[in-house]
């Protein structure tokens, strides 16, 4: 499907989506104690919710998947709850959000773990950081998955979608992205398994796609979407054959019909130079929505949206100091620079105190 502009409304597996601009994922690790979101979370994404959709910060899907301090799970009780105000308020605003479901593998501490080593796909440490005790500190050396733990995680996974409708999402977007436990699976760099989830491309796609299938399964393929990062080098990842391993991902993705792949397209948070990988195969090869990710500006996503290589562009970091972007896009007003002081843990300050652009407007 073409895009004809960045403020067109946009069917997403039917959801009716206000505009075709999705505010990324974005960690800020604010939340409370049990691992809730922030006591502020609910202002911060209603601010937002002029996003056609917003897809929240990585969220964990079982204590096990932590690799950062203060980042929320969506695996007990109380961080439900607590999610549910998220989804009202946002609801509220007439918005539409999606939860980010996170498994970080070894990029981790064994800090977050009471000394227990990360878990992975082969014990190789990620040249990477992570953020524990109040500052960045270098990843733990992870150990190796025994196979016969593979099902828990895909039961994690599970779980958490399932819990992601009883919070009220709209939908799941599954973290297979920038070196986390699926990207690591996927690439040869972090994955030196043996056994069927190692060595060939499709051994290697397997446990990624068994999660993908176990969530559509759950919650509808039409709720179900994915964050891929082909040729990102976040957190250490690599691999000798992005385009044969993503060509076959995306491939197996479009049987299972989810609602979207949402796709890094470059280094994350990085530069767009992309050669020689080939982004148009992958859109050419999944009928569903195509959301394109990575340093997009107006006339960049409105170009990408009318030459039909996306449906729907990704925002990240600009949402952080503009809750108004949209209309600051409509309009053209300058953009707000974010507080880079304030971008990782605290309360309030640098959170949901960015002003609007046109507080008439806003009001």
């Amino acid at each position: 499907m073409t895009g004809t502009s960045l403020f067109s409304t946009y069917d997403l597996g039917g959801i009716t989506l206000a505009n075709r601009i999705v505010m990324a994922p974005l960690t800020r690790n604010r939340a409370g104690a049990g691992l809730v979101p922030s006591e502020f979370a609910a202002e911060y994404y209603a601010q937002r919710a002029s996003a056609g959709l917003i897809i929240t910060e990585a969220t964990q899907v079982s204590a096990q998947a932590q690799g950062y301090q203060d980042t929320p799970g969506l695996y007990t009780p109380e961080q439900i709850a607590a999610w549910r105000k998220v989804t009202d308020a946002v609801h509220a605003k007439g918005g539409r959000i999606f939860v980010q479901l996170w498994h970080v593998g070894r990029v981790s501490h064994v800090d977050l773990h009471g000394g227990e080593a990360p878990v992975a796909p082969s014990a190789i440490r990620a040249d990477a950081k992570t953020f524990v005790n109040n500052g960045f500190a270098d990843v733990s050396e992870p150990r190796a998955l025994e196979l016969a733990e593979i099902p828990g995680i895909i039961e994690s996974f599970r779980q958490a979608a399932a819990n992601a409708i009883s919070a009220g999402f709209d939908g799941v977007e599954i973290h297979g992205a920038n070196g986390y436990l699926l990207d690591q699976f996927a690439k040869d760099g972090a994955n030196q398994r043996s056994d069927s989830y190692g060595g060939s491309v499709e051994n290697r796609a397997r446990l990624m796609l068994e999660v993908v299938a176990a969530v559509a399964g759950e919650i509808g393929a039409n709720r179900t979407g994915i964050r891929l990062s082909p040729v990102s080098p976040a957190n250490g990842i690599s691999s000798s054959d992005p385009q044969a391993q993503f060509d076959y991902i995306v491939a197996q993705l479009d049987k299972l019909d989810i609602a979207y792949i949402h796709v890094v397209e470059g280094a994350t948070g990085g530069s767009r130079d992309v050669a020689p990988f080939d982004f148009a195969a992958l859109r050419k090869a999944f009928r569903n929505t195509y959301i394109a990710n990575n340093g997009f500006d107006h006339a960049l996503a409105e170009a990408h949206l009318a030459k039909g290589e996306a449906d729907v562009i990704a925002f990240g970091r600009p949402f952080i100091a503009n809750p108004d972007l949209v209309e600051r896009l409509k309009s053209g007003a300058a953009l707000a620079d974010l507080d880079p002081a304030t971008l990782y843990g605290g309360g309030a300050k640098g959170y949901i105190d960015y002003p609007v652009a046109n507080a008439d407007t806003a009001a």
